[in-house]
């Protein structure tokens, strides 16, 4: 009996497990075959401004040092550290006293010279009329003559000696020879000074109308843009390529030129005024691999809001990217062989795609590699491999149109501030006790003279 029923029982234990394990590779083969979501973009073309920024610094379009040209005591500071102050104003008193007296005898010199010339003139008239009636010797004649002529000279080295020491009077006075901030003060009142040497430096000043703005651009983006401008595929602003060659550009205003440069200020505002490059380096730098530029920026209201020394950011306004490939910057893998984008074919199968591409704020420019309307994985691409499987979830690529920023909201405060500086009685003169009241009525009278 034990016989007859184990063979049956063995064939229905097979068959059950045989059915169990066809079902568990089923179901796992039924998990693997799920694709992955992934988020995905479409490649987008359209024109895109050349919106990159690049540090630079404010310099002045002028920055001078004041010297003395004669030494002596400094009696008077006659302006205010910092001000801004116009060409002529007097800045310093020098001690005059001995320039007076030297200018006293090289007018005394002068004069003994004259009387000499007049004296030798009449002799010379009186030897003229004896020779001609062979009163006197020939000799006596021309020692008249050369004793004219010698007269004549004398009265021009005298007068020469005047000029000289009319200057050198003039000197004592220190004027500022541009329009500008005057600096710190770098002698103070009292000190003894020469116009050789360190003594001799008294303060600086900087012209801040126009201003220039410093900046270095890499040397490849250089490349890029000038490959660009003479394929066609990079616009400088205008269809008339007569305006951007370097003598008609010159002519013309900021906002006439079809490229200019707008400064931003440190509190993310833009500078009112537009700038216009003025220079290009002829050479590379080989230590920054860069080029450098320079943008003259007017500054009519002679506001402060940009300062000589001033760390700001410099954008090229007028560069277009014409049909330009724009993706995110999160759909590009960087490397070791370089940047890929993870392309999803008409399989639904990711792709991995080689490109060349700029990146500018939070996209790329591509320059090889992509075509409009492919769909490229958006996000999370370490996380995928090429040939897996995928189910695009399409989002919303919207590349930044150009932005227009504010004006700096502090030029008004700016503009209060050099208002009540300019409107001060000069609070922080400084003169030598005996010689203030003099010094003023000096300066006083010089500034009626010249208009100032």
């Amino acid at each position: 009996m034990k016989k007859t029923y184990f063979l049956p029982v063995a064939v229905m234990a097979l068959g059950l497990a045989t059915v169990f394990v066809s079902g568990c590779k089923k179901s796992a083969a039924s998990g693997a075959a799920a694709p992955t979501v992934v988020n995905a973009v479409e490649v987008v073309q359209q024109d895109l401004p050349w919106d990159i920024e690049y540090p630079a610094q404010v310099a002045g379009s002028l920055e001078i040092q004041i010297r003395a040209q004669v030494g002596g005591i400094l009696e008077a500071r006659l302006y205010n550290e910092g001000e801004y102050v116009n060409e002529g104003k007097q800045l310093f008193q020098i001690d005059d006293k001995q320039y007076k007296v030297a200018l006293e005898k090289a007018q005394g010199a002068l004069a003994q010279a004259q009387a000499e010339e007049r004296r030798t003139q009449r002799t010379y008239a009186r030897m003229k009329k004896l020779r001609a009636d062979n009163a006197v010797s020939q000799q006596d004649y021309d020692n008249a003559i050369s004793a004219y002529d010698t007269a004549k000279a004398n009265v021009q080295v005298a007068q020469a000696g005047v000029n000289d020491a009319q200057i050198n009077l003039g000197y004592t006075k220190v004027t500022a020879p541009i329009s500008g901030i005057a600096g710190k003060e770098a002698q103070s009142v009292g000190s003894l000074i020469s116009a050789a040497g360190e003594s001799g430096l008294l303060t600086t000043m900087v012209q801040i109308d126009p201003l220039y703005v410093n900046f270095s651009m890499p040397s490849r983006q250089f490349e890029k843009l000038a490959a660009g401008f003479m394929s066609g595929q990079i616009v400088l602003g205008s269809d008339d390529k007569q305006l951007l060659k370097p003598e008609e550009y010159r002519k013309l205003t900021a906002s006439q030129a079809p490229v200019y440069v707008e400064a931003v200020l440190p509190n993310g505002s833009l500078y009112s005024e537009k700038g216009k490059i003025v220079f290009f380096d002829s050479s590379e730098n080989t230590q920054t691999s860069s080029l450098a530029i320079k943008a003259e920026f007017a500054n009519p209201k002679k506001s402060r809001a940009l300062m000589p020394g001033q760390f700001v950011r410099v954008r090229l306004v007028g560069a277009i990217y014409k049909n330009a490939i724009l993706i995110p910057s999160s759909a590009v893998l960087n490397s070791a062989q370089g940047k890929i984008a993870y392309v999803i074919d008409g399989n639904n199968m990711i792709v991995a795609r080689p490109i060349q591409a700029e990146m500018q704020d939070d996209m790329y420019i591509v320059s090889d590699g992509l075509k409009a309307g492919e769909k490229v994985v958006s996000d999370g691409l370490i996380r995928l491999r090429p040939g897996m499987e995928v189910t695009a979830k399409m989002q919303t690529f919207m590349p930044k149109a150009e932005e227009t920023a504010a004006p700096a909201a502090t030029e008004g405060d700016v503009a209060k501030l050099e208002e009540a500086i300019e409107s001060a009685e000069s609070p922080d003169e400084q003169a030598l006790p005996q010689d203030a009241a003099q010094a003023k009525e000096a300066a006083a009278a010089d500034n009626a003279q010249t208009g100032k």
